[in-house]
């Protein structure tokens, strides 16, 4: 099992919605700027790992918008 890629891993990764906003002080319905994510991608812990998986989902949906042209 070691080989295989899970299929839906973003779902499982998120484990609290709106938590990365709520830690950042930004309101729920606005988006989160990227200066700020790339400041708390740096920071450990917890915010860092949410930061980290913002820009890698961020970068997922910039790929994936390309590809439909």
């Amino acid at each position: 099992m070691a080989g295989k890629k899970k299929k839906n891993w973003i779902q499982s990764a998120i484990k609290k919605p709106g938590a990365l906003h709520k830690q950042l002080g930004v309101s729920e319905g606005k988006t989160i700027p990227t200066s700020k994510l790339q400041a708390a991608a740096k920071k450990g812990g917890t915010l860092g790992r949410r930061a980290r998986l913002a820009l890698t989902l961020k970068k997922l949906a910039q790929k994936r918008k390309r590809g439909k042209k």
